[in-house]
């Protein structure tokens, strides 16, 4: 029952408190009818600010590449993509140079067909770490590079000259061998394609390789100067005297030739055959046998009807009394044919 008791008395001390409140509230705000009356504060006036035109925005600027950056061996850090494009175009541009041989040949990259890919280069630049070097790619064409080169071989390329016996004053002298030399075809290919796939513009040394002559010094062999005016034959091995003979050269009338000539016939034991001039009209062929006019042994020159042969008629020895030929007596012309062959070098002078 006392716990009860103690509720309700709370109870009713709230209800009071409450009701007290309520009044305290009326009380302080007058009659409740009459309308509320607010104040406001108006700002003072402000004059008008004047007005700028406004400016449109600048466009953002193009992303650079980062410093130090580089793209086949060109520095374009820091450059914008349409400049570092424009520089590699111009770097790229320049000749590749062949040196050797006393010449110089530049080559344009485009004449050799090189293709650089600068819009890739340029792209990896831009996206690259400072100071970072990026590859610039560069197709090229091998066989352009190698129709150039094939051109450039036909202006330094050098035949071999081989050693020959010359005339000089009724003397026998050697024009010396000379090595030629032909460029290194593949190697010059070779080192146009680095130049160009590295960007590098170093001159490119033209590399040769040596040609020997078909003949040289040592291997002249023999030759033959016939004097016509003193009626003397000379066999020369390697420009050295051998031996001398005593010959019989043609008539005024039919004189032997003068000029340089060579063996290109040889035969044993010859057929003669009358040549087609006045001095042979009615004649019939002459088999091999004593009464040969050639005697046992022909060597035949590249004058037309005219060679080197025995003669059974040892007297014409010495004068001249041939029809255009050069006698010899028999034997000595056998042993003759025993050390020329076709090819030997003939030299008829007139002294």
């Amino acid at each position: 029952m006392s716990g009860a008791r103690t509720l309700l008395l709370g109870l009713l001390a709230a209800c009071a408190l409450l009701g007290f409140s309520a009044a305290l509230a009326v009380a302080s705000s007058g009659d409740s009818n009459a309308p509320a009356q607010t104040t406001t504060t108006q700002p003072p006036p402000t004059e008008p600010q004047p007005t700028t035109p406004t400016q449109p925005a600048a466009p953002p600027r193009q992303l650079g590449i980062p410093s130090g950056v580089t793209v086949g061996r060109v520095d374009v850090g820091d450059l914008t993509p349409y400049e570092a494009s424009a520089l590699l175009r111009e770097e790229f541009g320049r000749p590749v140079a062949l040196v050797g041989a006393g010449r110089r040949f530049e080559l344009a990259p485009d004449d050799v067909g090189a293709k650089p890919n600068i819009k890739k280069a340029i792209m990896r630049a831009r996206f690259s770490r400072p100071g970072a070097r990026v590859p610039l790619h560069v197709w090229v064409s091998r066989d352009r590079i190698r129709a150039i080169v094939d051109s450039v071989a036909a202006e330094v390329d050098r035949a071999p000259s081989s050693a020959e016996i010359v005339l000089r004053d009724a003397r026998i002298e050697v024009k010396r061998a000379r090595p030629g030399r032909r460029l290194d075809r593949v190697d010059t290919s070779r080192a146009i394609r680095v130049m160009l796939k590295s960007n590098l513009r170093d001159p490119v040394p033209l590399e040769f390789g040596l040609v020997k002559p078909k003949i040289d010094e040592s291997e002249l062999g023999p030759s033959i100067v016939i004097l016509r005016g003193s009626n003397r034959l000379r066999l020369y091995r390697n420009a050295k005297l051998v031996r001398s003979f005593g010959v019989a050269t043609g008539e005024p009338r039919y004189p032997t030739p003068v000029g340089a000539f060579e063996i290109v016939t040889m035969q044993r034991n010859p057929w003669w055959y009358p040549p087609p001039s006045d001095w042979a009209v009615g004649s019939d062929p002459v088999p091999p046998g004593p009464g040969n006019p050639l005697g046992t042994r022909w060597m035949g020159i590249s004058a037309p009807y005219v060679g080197i042969h025995g003669t059974p008629d040892a007297a014409s020895i010495g004068y001249s009394a041939s029809h255009g030929c050069v006698r010899m007596r028999i034997s000595e012309a056998e042993w003759l044919f025993q050390r020329v062959e076709v090819g030997t070098p003939v030299f008829i002078v007139a002294s």
